[in-house]
C-alpha cells in the first residue's frame, strides 16, 4: 500500500464516521452574516487553518477547492460566489464527496440563500485535477498538499497553477516543521496520512511554490499546531509542527526573483518627510511600510542608520512595497 492508498483509506472512515480530532486548529470558523454552519460540517472540518478571505473573494469569483471534507469551505466560499457551479470542489474520495452532498441538504435548510447547485464536487486527484486550463480565480486546499512527498507535491503545485486564470490565487493551510525528522517518521505512511510527518519548513514550501511559478507569496497566519513526543511516536526529541496559511499569486516571476511577503515592515524615521529609495519604494516618515524579504534585504543594504526593518512576523494581510 502506497501512502496516498493508506491516505484515501483514513479519509473514507473519516467519511463515514466523523472524527472530530482528527485535525485541530486554533483558526476561527468564520461565520459571516447570514451564514449558518451545520454541526456536521464543522465536525467534518479536516483541516489546519482557513483558506477563507474575503479579499480574494470579490466580484462573483471561480471558485475551486481541492479535498473536500465534510464540505465547510465549499459552503463558506459559496456565500462569495452565488451561481450556480460557481465553486468546484473535487476529491478522489467517493465517501466524502457523498458526505459533502448530503451535508449541503442539512446548509440549504440552514441558509435561505444557499443552494447545492452553487457548488459541483467532481471525483478527481490533485495531481490530475478534472479542470481546464486557466479557468479558475481562486484555489484552494486545506491540509492536504502536506501529505505529498516532494515530487508529487510538485506535480500537484503545477496542477493548481494551471487551472489558476492570470493572477488568480493559490489559498492554502499547512503544517510545516523546521526541525528535522527522522527516516521512520517521514516513512510511516499513516503519519504522512494524519498530516504530521509530512510537514517540511516553511522556507522549503514557498520554494515549491515559487518554483512552479507564482511570483507572490503572502505568509498570512502562523500557529502552534502539533507535538510530536518520544512516549507516543518514534522520535528522540520532542518535533513542533505549526500551521500556516498562504497565497500565493499567479503573478508574473519579477526578474529580480519572487516578492515572499513574511510580515516584515520598513519604517523610516529620518529628517526628511519621506526617503525614496529610486527603485520604486518610498517611505513616508514614522508610518510603516510592509516590504517583501527582497525589498528588506535592499533596504538593509544601504546602511543607513534612519531606516528599521523589521523582523518577519508572518502574518501578512496586503499593501506594501509591490
Amino acid at each position: 500500500m502506497s501512502y496516498l492508498d493508506a491516505t484515501t483509506d483514513l479519509y473514507k472512515n473519516a467519511a463515514l464516521t466523523p472524527d472530530v480530532g482528527l485535525c485541530c486548529t486554533t483558526t476561527p470558523i468564520w461565520k459571516f452574516p447570514g451564514l449558518e454552519i451545520p454541526m456536521i460540517m464543522q465536525e467534518m472540518n479536516y483541516g489546519c487553518g482557513s483558506t477563507i478571505s474575503a479579499q480574494d473573494l470579490i466580484n462573483n469569483p471561480k471558485i475551486l477547492y481541492v479535498g473536500v471534507g465534510g464540505g465547510m469551505e465549499l459552503l463558506q466560499f459559496s456565500y462569495f460566489s452565488r451561481q450556480k457551479g460557481g465553486v468546484i470542489g473535487v476529491d478522489v474520495v467517493d465517501e466524502m464527496l457523498e458526505a459533502s452532498r448530503k451535508n449541503f441538504i442539512l446548509a440549504e435548510e440552514q441558509n435561505d440563500w444557499f443552494k447545492s447547485e452553487f457548488v459541483e464536487l467532481k471525483k478527481g486527484d490533485a495531481l490530475n485535477l478534472p479542470i481546464d486550463d486557466e479557468t479558475i480565480d481562486v484555489a484552494a486546499q486545506n491540509c492536504l498538499f502536506n501529505i505529498f512527498k516532494a515530487e508529487d507535491l510538485n506535480k500537484a503545485l503545477k496542477e493548481m497553477y494551471r487551472v489558476l486564470k492570470p493572477h488568480g490565487r493559490l489559498v492554502m493551510s499547512d503544517p510545516t516543521c523546521e526541525q528535522e525528522m527522522n527516516e521512520t517518521l517521514r516513512n510511516d505512511d499513516h503519519l504522512r496520512a494524519l498530516c504530521l510527518s509530512g510537514s517540511i519548513p516553511i522556507a522549503e514550501y514557498i520554494k515549491a511554490l515559487t518554483d512552479v511559478g507564482f511570483g507572490t507569496i503572502e505568509i498570512r497566519g502562523r500557529r502552534p499546531y502539533r507535538i510530536l513526543d518520544p512516549e507516543n511516536y518514534p522520535t528522540e526529541e520532542l518535533i513542533f509542527i505549526e500551521s500556516i496559511e498562504v497565497c500565493a499569486i499567479k503573478d508574473p516571476m519579477p526578474a529580480d526573483g519572487p516578492c515572499v511577503f513574511t510580515g516584515k515592515a520598513a519604517i523610516y524615521f529620518g529628517k526628511e518627510d519621506h526617503f525614496d529609495d529610486q527603485n520604486g519604494h518610498f517611505l513616508l516618515k514614522n508610518q510603516p511600510l510592509a516590504v517583501c524579504d527582497k525589498t528588506a534585504g535592499a533596504l538593509a543594504s544601504l546602511e543607513r542608520k534612519d531606516i528599521y526593518i523589521s523582523e518577519s512576523t508572518f502574518h501578512y494581510n496586503g499593501g506594501g512595497c509591490c
